[in-house]
């Protein structure tokens, strides 16, 4: 791969900052236009476009349609009492479900009255016109030791990514940026049928904070359908305790009553959450199972604001104690922040913590590598940066990466991360430069040859150039 024949192919503009990810859905057949390769996109002005993802050449493409998600009377949040992105409308990255031709999102908004909704859309994929009689009002309630808590939609903030797992979708919740306000760490539920609330469960129903905050990545789900998730710091608590599970990597039961099947809490977690050091800063990454002495081994990983990487046992997580930890691994990655949610190719796990290089961690004998096996030259910004692994199965494999600040995409060979296949610095006259990011925790999204990533104003492709 070489700047001669790959680079920014288009840059479309939206109306508004794209903050989650590019969803892209392969030979799509719509109705009265034919079979189409699509993106998808969700921009904070609370608009969704279906985009020909083979039309976007230089400034233009072919939009198959936009919708706004705003009822009558209202427009996107952008009077929330503090701490918030303006416009707040949808940040959080949506999920697709082919066999309901149907794409999920979740948009925030408020009245002339200065009210505010956070609602789930199910919109058809075709068209984009509602589904399953939505939207439908996100208002949980859950119990706590005052009595009854109700989500607050000027304060709950949805940053991490959707979820679909069992004919349900999920969505998490953390607060307002910089923890201001009273916000809760809810796990909420939706039919993927009909959007009423399934499943609800708040996992901080005690404390101020321990939002589920993720980095911009999402929760996870087993072959089994547990649901897994990373709180932050649940403010003046004294460590996990009766129904609140703040600054923990939880599971949660795939069926029946909705609650912690297991969890694990740092011994450090008092330190933490003193210092506002959040377990929850980064979206936690299931490993596929690893055999090691003839045992089977289910793993889980996260990383922290304090560096440090913990491989937890799913099968027991090592709940808490404040004295030493129970854990299956864990180490030292970085002195500074994490807010990179772990990427997995080949065997080796690959992680970009705050103000350092990527870097490749191998696995054997079911244990990750304590040092890196491989790191990039570039060291990333405060916040590390999100990567995404392209291949062809096991081989061909690039893993991208976007430097937010600087606004470069990199490709780096996985076998040997010093080795640079490419930056968007490299071509004459910034052939390749592109609008500013909108949001830290831009991940790319690459199909069919070709790179797509949101901006605070535009959708970006990179492939291979005309000859």
């Amino acid at each position: 791969m070489k700047s001669t024949t790959f680079g920014k192919v288009g840059q479309f503009t939206v109306d508004g900052s794209i903050d989650g990810q590019i969803l892209y859905l392969s030979q799509l057949a719509i109705p009265g236009v034919g079979t189409k390769n699509v993106v998808y996109a969700a921009t904070e002005n609370d608009s969704v476009y279906a985009i020909d993802a083979d039309s976007i050449t230089g400034t233009s493409a072919t939009v198959l349609w936009k919708k706004s998600m705003l009822l009558s009377g209202e427009t996107t949040a952008t009077g929330l009492p503090c701490g918030n992105i303006v416009p707040s409308g949808i940040l959080a990255t949506p999920v697709i479900d082919r066999s309901r031709n149907a794409i999920y999102v979740i948009a925030n908004s408020e009245n002339s009255a200065h009210t505010f909704f956070h609602r789930i859309h199910a919109l058809d994929l075709t068209t984009g016109d509602e589904l399953f009689g939505g939207p439908t009002t996100i208002a949980p309630t859950s119990p706590s030791q005052a009595g009854t808590v109700t989500f607050d939609p000027s304060t709950q903030h949805d940053r991490a990514a959707l979820l679909e797992s069992g004919n349900t979708i999920y969505s998490v919740w953390s607060g307002l940026d910089g923890d201001c306000g009273t916000y809760y760490a809810w796990v909420i539920g939706f039919s993927a049928d009909t959007l009423a609330q399934t499943r609800v469960l708040n996992l901080t129903p005690d404390v101020k904070g321990g939002g589920i905050w993720l980095g911009g990545g999402g929760a996870a789900a087993d072959s089994a359908g547990s649901i897994y998730a990373i709180t932050g710091n649940g403010f003046g608590t004294t460590g996990p305790s009766g129904n609140d599970y703040p600054n923990s990597f939880v599971r949660l039961t795939a069926s029946g009553v909705f609650s912690v099947a297991d969890f694990f809490a740092p011994d450090n977690t008092i330190s933490d959450d003193n210092e506002d050091l959040d377990f929850g800063s980064a979206g936690p990454m299931l490993l596929p199972d690893l055999v090691a002495g003839g045992v089977t081994h289910h793993l889980a990983v996260g990383a922290g604001k304090d560096g440090i990487m913990y491989v937890l046992n799913r099968d027991n997580m090592g709940q808490y104690n404040s004295m030493n930890n129970t854990v299956y691994q864990s180490f030292q990655i970085n002195s500074g922040k994490n807010f990179s949610t772990p990427v997995y190719f080949n065997n080796t796990v690959y992680i970009a913590p705050g103000s350092s290089p990527l870097k490749a961690l191998p696995i054997a004998n079911a244990l990750l590598a304590t040092t890196p096996s491989s790191v990039s030259a570039h060291q990333f910004p405060f916040s590390g940066t999100v990567a995404s692994i392209s291949s062809n199965g096991t081989s061909n494999g690039i893993v991208w990466a976007l430097d937010g600040s600087a606004g470069v995409l990199y490709a780096y060979d996985p076998t040997n991360l010093a080795n640079e296949f490419y930056d968007s610095t490299q071509a004459a006259g910034s052939r390749d430069s592109f609008a500013p990011l909108g949001s830290h925790f831009i991940t790319p999204m690459v199909s069919n040859g070709k790179v797509y990533f949101g901006t605070g104003t535009t959708v970006v492709v990179f492939g291979l150039l005309a000859p």
